[in-house]
């Protein structure tokens, strides 16, 4: 699914098995860390710094405890100027919910709206219910602490990237591709009314 790797913000990617060992898109990207989020995830390449989640993609589990060290590796890797890809196998539930808790951290923006930024990126981005209630949970209880404790390790959050969501987003309302994204997201068509 998907089709190749996607931009997420300047510095983060998401995408599917096959993307995470493509070595032009790799090279084209300038992946320097990949985050691997999936059944038996391991490193396969050898120039490239890994974290891997060995979850699967079932409402029932908890990926939440995995959302600190996740948004914590990804966070450090941006600010040392590297390229982060986020994938699972096929790019749709566990990378995009990774992607989404990050969001959710640097930019404090809503569950609901951290999913559709990564859907803005990827059209095919479609987190089960579990992993969805877990980001609400998390936004509402623990992201404010998460985004202190970088804040304190790393400095003040980049304000550019909260800019650059708003910017995909808005630029999203103004494409051909929103009928396709209200159709798979009763989320975008909330946003859209918020911006009026």
């Amino acid at each position: 699914m998907g089709n190749g790797m996607n931009k997420v913000l300047p510095g983060l990617f998401i995408g599917n098995f096959r993307d995470a060992k493509d070595m032009e898109q790799i090279t084209g990207n300038n992946i320097t860390h990949i985050l691997a989020v999936h059944d038996n995830a391991k490193p396969s390449l050898e120039t490239i710094e890994y974290k891997c989640v060995d979850i699967t993609d079932n409402p029932g589990e908890d990926i939440s405890k995995h959302f600190k060290d996740c948004v914590e590796f990804i966070h450090e890797a941006r600010k040392k100027n590297g390229n982060v890809l986020v994938h699972c196998i096929a790019g749709v539930s566990r990378s995009s919910t990774i992607c989404a808790a990050y969001l959710i951290t640097i930019t404090n923006l809503e569950w609901d709206e951290a999913i559709l930024a990564v859907r803005v990126a990827r059209q095919v981005v479609n987190p089960n219910c579990g992993f969805q209630k877990q980001l609400q949970t998390y936004q509402q209880m623990e992201a404010i602490k998460v985004r202190d404790g970088l804040e304190q390790k790393y400095g003040q959050l980049d304000q550019s990237d909260v800019q650059y969501i708003k910017n995909a987003l808005d630029n999203c309302q103004n494409e051909e591709r929103v009928d396709d994204i209200l159709h798979t997201t009763p989320t975008f068509a909330s946003y859209a009314r918020k911006k009026r």
